[in-house]
This record gives C-alpha cells, structure tokens and sequence, in this order.
C-alpha cells in the first residue's frame, strides 16, 4: 500500500510518469522506499527546500501508521 502510494504522488508531480520507478525493501517492521524519477523532475519531486519531499514523506509515515510499520523515503 505505501509502494502505490509514492507512485501515485510522484506520477502525479512529474512530467514523465514513466520514469517514475518505486522500490521497496522490508526488514521486519520497516519498510525502505526508493524513488528514482528522470533526473529532469528530480526538482518537481525535491521542491523549493525539500518541502514536496517531506510532504512526501509525512503522508507515507501517516498511512504507514495504519499498518503499524516504519517507513524510510530516499529519493534518487
């Protein structure tokens, strides 16, 4: 469910949805997402700050939540 959701954000905000590419890792009860777009909507995801990015990472934690799982973001 986190997976889909960080493709579903990231698709959202990029102008290239197909080089949008999620991979997840789990290890007990933490699971790692990597997020890899092209590296012309690295921008659109990070944003000014790395605001897009935490907001990212907070609606991830907050669903993540539910499923009683910690949730680690990296964005490549």
């Amino acid at each position: 469910m986190v997976k889909e959701l960080v493709e579903i954000i990231a698709g959202a905000l990029v102008d290239d949805p197909s080089q949008v590419v999620v991979e997840e890792t789990q290890r007990e009860n933490d699971v790692h997402i990597e997020l890899h777009v092209a590296e012309d909507d690295m921008g659109k995801v990070i944003g000014k700050q790395g605001r897009i990015a935490k907001a990212i990472r907070t609606l991830v934690k907050a669903a993540a939540i539910k499923e009683d799982i910690r949730v680690i973001v990296d964005i490549d």
